[in-house]
């Protein structure tokens, strides 16, 4: 058998889904475990690598080529799959992250290098009766990298990364004291899209419920002023420049709310790195400095503008 024969041998015997002894998962397998056609699974190891790295090892090693934007189908279709199974555990930055990782956790190291000798039916059988413990052992380490938030009075949680740490500031910090009494219509996760997404209420208000890549952030309505806030959370990139306005504004051209349109940092150094292209008219909040904002215009603070 070749080594990707063997890869499907070995997710057949670990009872996965058809769909997930697929080659696309198989050579996910070789490329965690660094193992190339010429090499034993005895020599297999566990660092921390990319799906970028998963695609690049593939063609090098196996002559099989996957183009960058199938990055998706391998995150759907093997990551996913894996990561809940406890073959492989990522290293809790957001799935955005440039430094976002994936690697095989220790017991299914410790297991795949027993395939093809004696030992492989009896270290098999103790992963597989100790599976359901691995599931939960993992699962629980995720669950505690979450970031807990409460919104609009209910719990839910945002995975780790400084783009949700943000966002957990905008609700709890910006939202209280400047938007008081708001209740927050669209708020996405890093990993979970639209975790907080009140579509009756957003189309109530005349909004044009497009793409999710063209909300904001954060959106925040105040039934008392009428107001709806409009707040991009940005770390990296994003900040309310005019082409962003331009986008929110044709999205919401059905919207009578008055719109205020904010840009939130976590420190003052990111902001003067994007404080050129802020569009005039727009608010600033920094979370380092919760209690202020920065008003780029000065007739009037924080309220819409005609």
């Amino acid at each position: 058998m070749n080594k990707v024969e063997e890869a499907k041998e070995i997710l057949k015997e670990l009872q996965v889904p058809v769909k997930q002894q697929a080659d696309l998962c198989c050579f996910v397998l070789l490329a965690m475990a660094d193992i190339k056609e010429q090499d034993e699974w005895s020599d297999a190891t566990n660092s921390w690598i990319r799906i970028h790295d998963v695609i690049a090892y593939t063609k090098e090693n196996y002559g099989v080529t996957y183009t960058e934007n199938s990055r998706e189908t391998f995150r759907k279709q093997a990551m996913h799959h894996f990561r809940n199974a406890a073959f492989i555990e990522d290293n809790g930055k957001a799935t955005n992250s440039p430094n976002y990782r994936y690697r095989l956790t220790d017991e299914m190291l410790s297991l795949i290098r027993s395939y093809g000798t004696a030992y492989w039916e009896s270290e098999k059988q103790k992963f597989l009766q100790s599976h359901e413990t691995l599931i939960d052992l993992y699962a629980s380490k995720r669950t505690m990298r979450k970031m807990p938030v409460r919104i609009n009075g209910e719990n839910f949680t945002f995975s780790p990364g400084k783009h949700n740490e943000l966002q957990k500031a905008i609700i709890e910090e910006f939202a209280p004291r400047f938007a008081p009494n708001s209740e927050c219509l669209y708020v996405g996760d890093t990993t979970e899209k639209d975790l907080v997404k009140n579509v009756a209420k957003l189309q109530e208000l005349g909004f044009a419920i497009t793409l999710h890549d063209k909300m904001p952030d954060v959106v925040l309505y105040s039934e008392e002023k009428n107001w709806l806030y409009f707040i991009e959370s940005v770390t990296s990139v994003g900040p309310m420049e005019p082409k962003r306005i331009k986008e929110i504004e044709e999205m919401t051209a059905g919207v009578t709310a008055g719109k205020i349109y904010v840009t939130a940092f976590l420190d003052f150094k990111t902001f003067k790195k994007f404080s050129e292209m802020l569009a005039w008219e727009t608010e600033v909040w920094i979370a380092d400095m919760p209690d202020h904002m920065i008003h780029l215009n000065g007739d009037k603070f924080l309220g819409p503008r005609k």
